[in-house]
């Protein structure tokens, strides 16, 4: 699990500067090595959301929102 926050960190530290597409690798990664986690979806809709490719986010919030309904992180 401590890759998977790796991930996210660095992830989130792109996304910060605005490289929303290398960002994107690092939440598809931390994903590779969990997908049940709601959050890691969230993030990766996050960033398709910043690259304008809305439709693969709605379907990645959508998929967190499948793994916990009550997400109140689910953008």
């Amino acid at each position: 699990m401590e890759k998977i926050k790796e991930f996210v960190e660095k992830g989130n530290s792109l996304m910060a500067e605005g490289k929303f597409d290398d960002a994107l690798g690092f939440f598809e990664q931390a994903l590779l090595l969990n997908q049940s986690d709601p959050d890691l979806w969230n993030f990766k809709g996050v960033a398709l959301r910043s690259l304008g490719r809305y439709e693969e986010s709605i379907d990645c919030f959508n998929k967190s929102l499948e793994i916990e309904p009550r997400d109140k992180n689910a953008s």
